[in-house]
């Protein structure tokens, strides 16, 4: 099949698939086999335009619904996605390349925010205070933003997503989604879905595009909020330009989790964990394990634990007949990107235990294929430790104790999730209360919160105060207004008094 004869997959514009009015498009890759599969659309500033003018049209209506229908509604989508969930597990594991039990796994955990927003009346109830002065009544609404974007990234283009959209849709706004140009059919799938569940037109909507989708949403006075998942620097960018323009932002940005490791830990939990954290996903995810901190005496027995297990680790085309462990990464660039940073660690003095680097598949060898990495005695000066590598690649740092461990973590830019391993639980408790960092495990290697939590990281790994999901995004996408009433009785009226108002 020639470029020309690639299917476009296109955008969700007031209910119905349009490629729009530009002509610009981008190549999809299988990033198994390395081949072109489609093209995406790329909206020009006509279709930003028009993909506004449909969600203000869809939030008039949509926010005018009941309670009850809304809900409804909601019911609907989560008993749709639930029935057929293995349908947007092949199309994500065709574009991102992550095995189909991993893609799978997203899909669950982003159904549940689905299932928290379908309880959102009891969360969007105001207060009310009666009788706050005499004959006087105070009380607060909660309403909606508008239309909200989220801009997401191509590591979870389900999941990613879905910390946004069912709550923004639950309080009532409209929402336009503009995914990854490196996956985008999850999101049009997805937009599908909602109109079979029975949302409005507009209110769901899909804006392909690269920067210029992204600035046209950060520029339009229409857009009320922005939600983003990303790299560091684009989120900070996000940030500003979005909070310039006077938007409310939640920025979620890189990362950089490390793992401290105490003497009296169990090694086998450790490396299993260790092992899990670092390479599912072939390491694009921003809550992966990248450093191990080893507490000495323990280094030497954990590398050679996890070497082990890495031997036993099957990488392959996620799609497979026979399921491998790990799939490739999501594009050659990035790949090549990856094999990057373990020269550099290695030029810095790291000792490469397992090298991924020239990896290949039998039958796929033009895919971007990465095979699992460990590095030993990585000098905390490389940027292979300073900077989020986003691939297969652990690193092994040895400290001389706790006190060492926690040091590092602290002085480091980002602060996204992290985890301690021991047995001991003063030095846990110390470990949660002292470390400065967003998410923690104790001896849990990915602490991504339940739903009815909030995800997110410190420092230079969130931009903006809310947090995804949780009670921070029902704050994040409704805003509140405080009604002071009184119904004036003209047998006890008060008479004239300029005086400001006050509880006498």
């Amino acid at each position: 099949m020639t470029d020309n004869e690639l299917p476009v997959i296109a955008h969700w514009i007031d209910g119905a698939a349009t490629t729009g009015a530009g002509d610009r498009t981008a190549p999809v890759y299988n990033p198994a086999t390395g081949a072109a599969q489609a093209h995406v659309a790329l909206a020009d500033q006509a279709d930003v335009d028009a993909a506004l003018a449909s969600a203000e049209r869809g939030f008039a209506e949509w926010s005018g619904y009941s309670i009850a229908r809304r809900q409804s509604v909601l019911f609907a989508f989560r008993e749709l996605l639930n029935a057929r969930k293995g349908e947007l597990a092949e199309i994500i594991t065709a574009e991102h390349g992550k095995v189909r039990s991993d893609a799978m796994a997203e899909i669950l955990r982003g159904q549940e925010v689905v299932e928290l927003a379908t309880g959102f009346p009891h969360l969007l109830k105001g207060a009310y205070s009666e009788n706050a002065s005499t004959g006087v009544d105070v009380y607060s609404l909660k309403q909606p933003l508008g239309v909200v974007g989220i801009i997401s990234p191509f590591n979870f283009p389900a999941m990613v997503p879905m910390w946004f959209f069912p709550i923004a849709l639950a309080a009532g706004n409209a929402v336009v989604v503009k995914p990854s140009e490196k996956d985008p059919s999850a999101s049009l799938w997805v937009a599908r879905l909602w109109k079979e569940a029975g949302v409005p037109d507009g209110v769901f909507t899909v804006l392909q595009g690269d920067k210029v989708a992204v600035d046209g949403l950060l520029a339009s006075p229409v857009v009320q909020s922005i939600s983003f998942v990303g790299s560091t620097p684009i989120a900070q960018y996000i940030y500003e330009t979005a909070a310039r323009n006077g938007k409310r932002v939640q920025a979620l940005g890189g990362a950089k989790n490390h793992m401290l490791v105490l003497p009296d830990a169990d090694l086998d939990l450790v490396a299993d964990s260790a092992v899990n954290a670092g390479f599912g996903a072939a390491g694009e995810r921003c809550m992966a394990i990248s450093v191990v901190l080893a507490v000495e005496p323990v280094a030497d027995a954990l590398v050679a634990k996890i070497q082990e297990r890495i031997a036993t680790l099957r990488i392959g085309n996620g799609a497979g007949a026979d399921e491998p462990d790990m799939g490739p990464l999501i594009s050659a660039a990035h790949r090549d990107k990856v094999s990057s940073y373990v020269d550099t660690a290695e030029a810095d003095g790291a000792r490469v235990v397992v090298d991924g680097r020239g990896f290949t598949v039998d039958g796929h060898e033009d895919g971007f294929f990465f095979g699992p990495t460990l590095l030993d005695a990585v000098p905390t000066t490389s940027r292979a430790y300073t900077e989020e590598i986003f691939g297969p690649v652990l690193s092994v740092v040895r400290v001389a104790s706790y006190e060492d461990g926690l040091a590092l973590i602290n002085s480091g830019e980002f602060g996204n999730g992290t985890a301690i391993f021991t047995n001991d639980g003063g030095a846990a408790r110390r470990f949660q209360n002292e470390v400065q960092v967003g998410m923690i495990g104790i001896n849990v290697p990915i602490p991504v919160p339940v739903a009815y939590h909030s995800f997110g990281g410190w420092k230079k790994s969130l931009f903006g105060d809310a947090k995804a999901y949780g009670a921070h995004g029902f704050d994040f996408f409704t805003r509140e207004k405080a009604v002071t009433s009184r119904w004036l009785d003209p047998a006890t009226h008060g008479g004239i008094n300029l005086g400001f108002p006050q509880n006498a």
